[in-house]
This record gives structure tokens, C-alpha cells and sequence, in this order.
């Protein structure tokens, strides 16, 4: 048995109860076999892939917060400090019932590569709750994010560990753990992105992770001889993500026919009113049953479906695995030449596996939105130097990052003889800088 492989038996065999977990080591472990292989007898004696996923440390911790009616609940807080070798830990908070320790885990595994990628000092972490923001109030909201910071505020700082928004976390509740965060430190940090813009938030913030999906795309599919303009496209999703793709996708000329909630999606074949989606899902806070009001002609499908839909470039920007074999099969047949995850991990392993075969040009979600997590070590850096950019130079430099993230994905893949394989190239890329730190820092 190979290292790798033992070092994925061994990851199972700790962590019987955490699939996603499994499922995201697995995905990267089996890229990283041809750098592994080249380099076994220095990573073995270093121990370099049992540190590597192993967290440095996981905390989890209760919640408890009161109701507008005055009663008491209680939820569970996690975060996961996965690895700090080439600068502070940097993740997202996902507030969401679905949340526990393996998906925790696997997001701030996924987060060490992504972040790596980005070319900027950042190391990988991922937090949350399983407590469910739809539907209360924002005492409520408040109640709760007062009641996580409190706890979660004696293991993160400006250069120890910057969390910011995920799933169910927008700039409402940043802020209120902003406040808060203050209130017990007595000092104002950059310790949180995703702030507004009023107390050191960035410009292009929101945008960010939809924007540069599309830019890295876009840039993919030049070097491929191809142009964006007048690809139809199906995304999944409604929030930040998929809403700032299909606002970006539309400038750059492509034409998005799909957007979803969790309760369905709709079909507009005269391309997403991004207007009407945001009017809906920002202001309204309601469902896309909503949208025909705005657009007629479109439809609305209750579950699942968007991949059913014939398109160039498919998006996935909703949540983990949700692109499965079958829509690979439907996604190839009907033409699909792009499947980049504006998500983390939304498509399975045999679905990716599919895609491969058949050449659709597929890119993980640590290449491919990687653009928000750039933005937010952008936002720590106008922090430090006690700056505001414009719009315009925040979306510069993320589209710069996104463009070099592409070409050292793309070159990774072809040092391996892989070319094409964005996958292969994605984990080693960003593995290859954290190795390297680890490596050079000791053991610790």
C-alpha cells in the first residue's frame, strides 16, 4: 500500500462518522499521488500528510441564545484551525441545520489549498453552526451571533485567525459579531471580512466569489480558443455567489438561463433578470416562486433540475454535492464544455471522474472560487494599511489573481503530464507552496 493510500485508511478509520471529510481528502490525496510519489521518502519521514490532515486544533462549543418569545436555545459552534503554514488561518463561518464537525472539517481542509492558490498569505480554517438563520428576526440574530463570537472570540484575531461570511452569514451578521468582538477585546482589528463598508469592509466584497468564477472561465476559455460571448449557461444557487456570476457572466456576454433555491429553480430562457433576483433574494428575503412576477415567460420547477437544462458552461454555486453522475451523463449530452464549482465541493467524485473522461473542462471550487476568500485577505490588507480601494482596483487585482490562478493550475497539471486536468493541477499547485513551508518551519 502506498502512502497515500494509508494515509487516506488512516483518515477514515479516525473519523468513521464524517463522510464529507472522507469524500474531500479522498478527492485530493488521489491528485496529489503523482507529487506524493516523486517525493515519498522525504514526506514520510516528516510525517508531512498526517500533519496535513490532521487540524491543528478544532473547537466546539455551545450556543445559547433567546428567542423573541424569551425561551432559551442552544446550538453548536465549531471551528476548525486546519493549517497556518504560510499565514493566519482564513475560512468562512456557515450558519446552516446541515452544518457538523466533518463538513466543518472538509471545508477547512478544502480551504488550505484554495488559499494557497491564491497566491496570498493565508492559511486554512472553516467554522460555523448548525442553527438556522431563515426566518428570525434580527433580535434573534443578533441573540445568537453575540452568543458565537463570545465564545469563539478567545481563539481568533487580525493574525491569528480571520473568519468571515459563508452560508447564512452575510454583512448582517459580521457585523454583529464585529460589535461584539470589540466589546470583549476593547480593540478594533481586522479580524473579521465580509465587514461593512462603513467600519472596514472592501468594495467588490460581495461580488467577489461570483466575479471571479467568471473571470477565471473566461480566461480558461480563451486559452482554449474560445469565446465567452453568446455561451448559454445554467447555474445553481441564489445567493451572493450565484447572483454575482450571472451579473458578471451577462457583462462579459454569456447568457445565464438558471438560478435555484432549496425549494426549486427557475428556467428563463431569455437570460436571469439579475435585477428581479436580487430584488427577491437581498431585499425580499422570499423565495423564487416569486421571480414569474417579475419575468412571465419564465418557469418555476419545484426540487431539482437546472442540469436537465442544455447549456456550454454549467455553474454550480449552491452547496456540496449537488451536481451528481446522472447530471454529468445529462450535462455531456446535451454539449457542456465547462463545468466550473462556484461551490464548495458540489460535484461527486464519480460525476468528476465522468466529466473527465468525456474533456469537459471541469474546475474545483478551490481554483475556481477562490475569488472570495482573495477579496478577504485584500479586505485584511486595506485593513493593515489602514486603506479604502475603489471598486475598480479591488476588482483589478481579483481579476489578476483569478487569471494567475488559472495559468499555475494549468501549468501544474502539464509538469505532471496532466494536462487539462484541472483537478490534478488545483491540489498541486496549492499543496505544493504549504509542503514547502511545512517542510521548511520543523515540526510543529
Amino acid at each position: 500500500m502506498g502512502y497515500v493510500d494509508e494515509i487516506y485508511e488512516l483518515v477514515v478509520n479516525k473519523n468513521p462518522a464524517e463522510p464529507e471529510f472522507h469524500q474531500a481528502v479522498k478527492e485530493v490525496l488521489d491528485s496529489l499521488r503523482l507529487a506524493v510519489d516523486a517525493n515519498e521518502a522525504v514526506y514520510r519521514r516528516e510525517g508531512l500528510l498526517e500533519r496535513l490532515t490532521e487540524p491543528d486544533r478544532q473547537f466546539k462549543f455551545k450556543v445559547p441564545w433567546v428567542d423573541d418569545s424569551g425561551k432559551v436555545n442552544v446550538n453548536t459552534g465549531y471551528r476548525v484551525q486546519f493549517n497556518n503554514a504560510i499565514g493566519p488561518y482564513k475560512g468562512g463561518l456557515r450558519l446552516h441545520p446541515s452544518v457538523n464537525l466533518g463538513i466543518i472539517k472538509f471545508l477547512g481542509f478544502e480551504q488550505i489549498f484554495k488559499n494557497s492558490l491564491t497566491g496570498l498569505p493565508i492559511g486554512g480554517s472553516k467554522g460555523g453552526a448548525d442553527f438556522d438563520p431563515k426566518g428570525k428576526s434580527d433580535r434573534e440574530i443578533l441573540s445568537f451571533c453575540t452568543s458565537f463570537i463570545t465564545e469563539l472570540y478567545n481563539y481568533i484575531g487580525a493574525d491569528i485567525d480571520v473568519p468571515a461570511g459563508d452560508i447564512g452569514v452575510g454583512a448582517r451578521e459580521i457585523g454583529y459579531m464585529f460589535g461584539q468582538y470589540k466589546k470583549l477585546t476593547h480593540s478594533y482589528e481586522g479580524v473579521l471580512t465580509g465587514k461593512g463598508l462603513s467600519y472596514g469592509g472592501s468594495l467588490a466584497r460581495k461580488e467577489a466569489t461570483g466575479y471571479g468564477l467568471m473571470f477565471l472561465v473566461e480566461e480558461m476559455l480563451k486559452c482554449a480558443g474560445e469565446d465567452i460571448k453568446g455561451k448559454v449557461c445554467t447555474v445553481s444557487g441564489s445567493g451572493n455567489v450565484a447572483t454575482y456570476a450571472i451579473e458578471k457572466a451577462h457583462q462579459l456576454g454569456a447568457k445565464v438561463v438558471t438560478c435555484s433555491d432549496s425549494n426549486g429553480w427557475v428556467y428563463d430562457p431569455e437570460g436571469i433578470d439579475v435585477a428581479a433576483l436580487k430584488q427577491i433574494k437581498e431585499i425580499n428575503r422570499a423565495r423564487l416562486t416569486e421571480y414569474a412576477k417579475y419575468r412571465p415567460k419564465s418557469t418555476y420547477h419545484e426540487g431539482r433540475g437546472v442540469w436537465s437544462i442544455k447549456c456550454d458552461i454549467a455553474l454550480p454555486c449552491a452547496t456540496q454535492n449537488e451536481v451528481f453522475l446522472d447530471d454529468a451523463k445529462t450535462l455531456v449530452s446535451n454539449g457542456c464544455i465547462v463545468l466550473a464549482e462556484g461551490a464548495n465541493m458540489p460535484t461527486t467524485l464519480d460525476a468528476v471522474d465522468y466529466l473527465l473522461e468525456n474533456k469537459v473542462m471541469f474546475v474545483p471550487g478551490k481554483a475556481a472560487n477562490a475569488g472570495g476568500v482573495a477579496t478577504s485577505a485584500l479586505e485584511m490588507t486595506q485593513n493593515s494599511q489602514r486603506l479604502n480601494w475603489s471598486f475598480e482596483e479591488v476588482e483589478s487585482k481579483l481579476k489578476q489573481i483569478m487569471v494567475n490562478i488559472f495559468h499555475n493550475i494549468d501549468d501544474a497539471a502539464k509538469r505532471y503530464d496532466c494536462a487539462g486536468n484541472y483537478v490534478v493541477g488545483a491540489n498541486i499547485a496549492g499543496f505544493e507552496k504549504v509542503a514547502d513551508a511545512m517542510l521548511a518551519q520543523g515540526i510543529y
